[in-house]
């Protein structure tokens, strides 16, 4: 059986008037790679600071690696690491000494080795001795990332690690969570971009209005919409064009036929506007 790592269950928290998270729950594989996706201002941000000690909830409870967040929080600490919204990084130092720093800080040992091996798993060697201000900024995203990793961390928290990325970078970032992933370590992901999440994610959550409206495998969520079809492949430009009405009569037989599943984006949007719709009804009841 499968190991559970993160365990949530009913968060809650308000901002005074504002209840951004109102009953969340969810649970995480050791190893695998979760994304929590919703709209800008859904609470995937307070989500994060919550389970990384940042912020305390007003009810509910978060369980980390047998660690309880609220009544744990040191013990958390050590085993998890945080990457924000916005890249952390010293632009006066060069990428061999931020590591450095976060080294000495973290007291690792062999750091000179330590470091040439993160620089390596970032791809950041021939930029190792020059100034973080030159970089670009998926190589400083890289780095941002490498100097939450030293140390090993059973789990990371990548919030939007993506935003602002041209397409290139994106990608790369994108096969570096892979490799995280494969190397054991357990990967929390927020994202508003639905590819980034159908491409890395063995679990994916939607958060909307305070709650998980969703949850489950890529394949899963999009068995769940209640409307699909078939798509009816043909090996000749006249078939294509024969009605569906004319296929019995004419004998025509479809050469291929395969599921027509709908995309993430249509499932995240429909049930999004299922749940307005029905809360809307529900308030003129």
């Amino acid at each position: 059986m499968s190991e559970i790592i993160i365990k949530v269950s009913g968060l809650q928290k308000s901002y005074k008037e504002n209840h951004v998270l109102k009953d969340v729950s969810f649970t995480i594989e050791k190893g695998s790679i979760f994304a929590l996706l919703g709209s800008n201002g859904a609470g995937k941000t307070t989500v994060i600071k919550i389970l990384s000690t940042l912020l305390k909830a007003d009810s509910g409870s978060a369980v980390i690696n047998g660690f309880d967040v609220a009544t744990n929080s040191g013990n958390v600490r050590e085993c998890i690491s945080l990457t924000g919204q916005f890249v952390a990084v010293d632009e006066v130092l060069t990428g061999r000494e931020n590591l450095m720093l976060i080294g000495q800080l973290k007291r690792l040992p062999n750091l000179k080795n330590t470091i040439n091996e993160w620089l390596s798993f970032s791809r950041l060697e021939d930029a190792a001795n020059k100034k973080v201000s030159t970089y670009s900024g998926g190589m400083r995203r890289r780095l941002d990332i490498t100097m939450s990793l030293m140390g090993n961390p059973e789990v990371l928290f990548l919030d939007e690690p993506t935003t602002g990325l041209d397409p290139q970078n994106r990608i790369a970032m994108w096969d570096l969570v892979k490799d995280l992933a494969k190397a054991g370590t357990t990967v929390f992901l927020t994202t508003q971009y639905l590819e980034e999440a159908e491409y890395l994610a063995d679990t994916i959550a939607i958060l909307h209005e305070g709650k998980i409206i969703a949850e489950g495998t890529t394949k899963y969520l999009k068995e769940i919409m209640p409307e699909r079809g078939i798509r009816l492949i043909f090996d000749s430009e006249i078939k294509a064009n024969t009605a569906i009405k004319l296929l019995t009569e004419n004998g025509i037989s479809a050469d291929s036929i395969e599921q027509n599943f709908p995309s993430l984006e249509d499932v995240f949007l429909t049930l999004i506007d299922e749940k307005k719709e029905r809360n809307q009804y529900e308030k003129i009841q």
